[in-house]
């Protein structure tokens, strides 16, 4: 699998990941080096099953298997039908113990999930593997024998978020999770000749145990790195939304929301995202840079983001959608050529009501919320701030009726240029 957007010339993989500030940590950066810019190497990453779905928090490891199996490298995603059991250890309090069955089922979603992102085919095709495969069979006491025996408790009890919880406590169940994670990475060597891990920053006490633990058994050399977190400039969490957490599922984020999502990224961020998660070449994303210094308003940067990662997840289709979507409902494109269910997602993110009978057009832009009041409704229709369906409301007492509906249910309404507002007939 190749591409022509890989650094083919001026860089290296590596020093194209470091310009990308996408290594944070790494066991060794002479071994690391040589192993990424090589002939083709085996690497995994892991994704546990907390959710039915992945998040924008777990974008970042899924573009840079998608990253190095572009540059030669072959994937082994791990989807963590045992650890997904056991949860690695937060630094609040113990995580709640999902039924093995609801596991299940979220470990097939995810594998489907990450299917668009690699591909299966080729020298370096990508392979799903589930890590239940093999810590499933083990006996207690073959798993203390064979892998308890190798870890030091002094070094567990020294990461970070261990230590964070011995004051309020933490269960052996969690403190042991490290020990499964370090077992995948020797089973995975073993197995599949995997010589490469890399995760978050927040997992480096348990990747490097896993090179350590690979050692320990005679094994090896394997390396290691890590991604950054991603943050957000403000303070808040980055992977949120004001309606929540941003799902890959377009189940539980529509692709629409998922590309406001990227296209209302802040100027301080966006360069950034475009560095971490765009397959743009350097020179392409300077330029992006150089347009959003000197013209932050146009938003250039923040629609090439959203764009290039609505079709990277949902889909070229989905993405020309939600792109019309946004373009129609300020007044930009036609209304009528959205498919409903992309009307529907959009409306929703604004505020969608749903009605059983339409009143008259000051009654839906009180009902919607865009006004306080009925007076207020009929001064903003008078001074012509009024729209529905983008057609500007000329009378006071202007009606609409079901012929006025979009896929016979839904009505746009907008005050001004920018505020707008959906309504759903509802039966």
């Amino acid at each position: 699998m190749t591409d022509s957007n890989l650094p083919q010339g001026r860089d290296s993989l590596t020093e194209d990941l470091q310009w990308r500030g996408l290594i944070q940590d790494s066991t060794g950066p002479d071994e690391l080096r040589a192993l990424l810019d090589g002939p083709s190497a085996t690497f995994y990453v892991g994704f546990d099953p907390t959710a039915p779905s992945l998040h924008v928090g777990n974008l970042m490891q899924v573009v840079m298997a998608r990253r190095l199996q572009l540059a030669g490298h072959r994937p082994l995603l791990l989807v963590g039908g045992a650890t997904g059991q056991i949860g690695d250890p937060k630094e609040s309090a113990e995580r709640t113990l999902n039924p093995p069955e609801v596991i299940a089922g979220w470990v097939q979603r995810i594998r489907d999930q990450l299917s668009p992102f690699v591909t299966y085919a080729g020298d370096n095709a990508a392979q799903l593997v589930n890590n239940l495969e093999w810590t499933g069979q083990m006996s207690v006491v073959e798993f203390l024998r064979d892998v308890g025996k190798h870890f030091p408790v002094n070094k567990m009890l020294a990461r970070e978020v261990v230590k964070a919880r011995l004051e309020s406590g933490i269960s052996y169940t969690e403190f042991s999770y490290q020990l499964l994670q370090a077992n995948d990475f020797f089973e995975l060597h073993r197995r599949h000749g995997c010589h490469l891990q890399y995760g978050g920053s927040d997992q480096w006490g348990n990747i490097t145990a896993g090179v350590d633990y690979v050692r320990r058994r005679g094994a090896g050399p394997v390396q290691a790195f890590t991604t950054p977190l991603v943050t957000k400039s403000d303070g808040t969490k980055f992977g949120k939304s004001e309606t929540g957490a941003v799902w890959l599922d377009p189940e539980m984020t529509s692709p629409y929301a998922f590309y406001q999502f990227w296209l209302n990224a802040d100027d301080r961020d966006v360069t950034r995202y475009l560095r971490f998660f765009s397959f743009r070449t350097r020179e392409e994303l300077e330029e992006l840079e150089k347009a959003t210094a000197e013209r932050p308003q146009a938003r250039s940067a923040q629609r090439a983001l959203a764009e290039e990662l609505t079709a990277l997840v949902h889909g070229e289709r989905e993405m020309a959608q939600a792109v019309a979507a946004s373009q129609a409902l300020f007044g930009r494109g036609a209304l009528d050529e959205l498919s409903p269910e992309t009307l529907r997602a959009a409306l929703a993110e604004a505020g969608l009501v749903g009605l059983d009978e339409l009143p008259d057009v000051a009654g839906l832009l009180k009902e919607s919320g865009l006004v306080p009041s009925m007076k207020e409704a009929r001064r903003v229709i008078a001074e012509g701030g009024a729209y529905v369906n983008n057609t500007r409301v000329a009378e006071v007492d202007a009606t609409v009726s079901r012929d006025d509906l979009l896929h016979g249910r839904y009505l746009v309404l907008r005050r001004g240029k920018r505020s707008f507002a959906g309504v759903e007939l509802r039966g």
